[in-house]
């Protein structure tokens, strides 16, 4: 019986929730299976996964094959890379105490990374949303020029009526002056 390290959809359409579960090869992806160790959701940013460490570890060791993605997931979270140690102790390459040395540095730079990821996302999410407001901001300051230009418009429409009222003198004048013309 090969057992798998995979994973079990749940959630509803368009927003999928994951078991990481232990599960015979034959058995349907959402069908039996022989134990939960953990959960995945891919919606979160970053995504969440919690996973029982050493359950999945002990899966491993007995030969239980993760899926492609159960294998990122495992390796996200160290489990592949503890796995690998724990190989290397048992040929001899190196003590206990050395793997869990490398594994826990490992793990620290592990997460140093994923928190500077978290912070570069927030500070480009701050720069984009100052961005956006400076646009706009531009954009306002073009429709107030456009405005104080029709209002400015407007104000001479209103004061132009008093010299809309010597406006027929002047076809009078206009009248005389090509008389005039003609003359010379």
């Amino acid at each position: 019986m090969p057992t798998k390290i995979r994973l079990q959809r749940r959630g509803k359409k368009g927003q999928p929730f994951y078991h990481i579960i232990i599960a015979d090869g034959r058995a349907p992806r959402d069908g039996k299976f022989i134990e939960k160790i953990g959960s995945y959701n891919p919606l979160t940013k970053p995504a969440t996964i919690e996973i029982d460490f050493d359950k999945a570890l002990q899966w491993l060791q007995n030969g239980a094959q993760p899926t492609d993605t159960a294998r990122a997931i495992l390796s996200y979270k160290g489990v592949m890379h503890k796995n690998h140690l724990l190989k290397g102790v048992q040929k001899g390459a190196m003590t206990p105490e050395q793997a869990e040395e490398k594994f826990q540095t490992w793990l620290k730079t592990k997460e140093e990374t994923i928190l500077q990821k978290v912070k570069q996302e927030e500070l480009d999410k701050k720069n984009k949303k100052k961005k956006a407001l400076e646009s706009e901001i531009k954009v306002n300051e073009a429709i107030a020029a456009r405005v104080a230009e029709k209002r400015a418009a407007k104000i001479m429409a209103e004061t132009a009526p008093a010299p809309a009222e010597e406006a027929p003198a002047e076809p009078q004048e206009a009248a005389d002056a090509p008389a005039e013309e003609p003359a010379e």
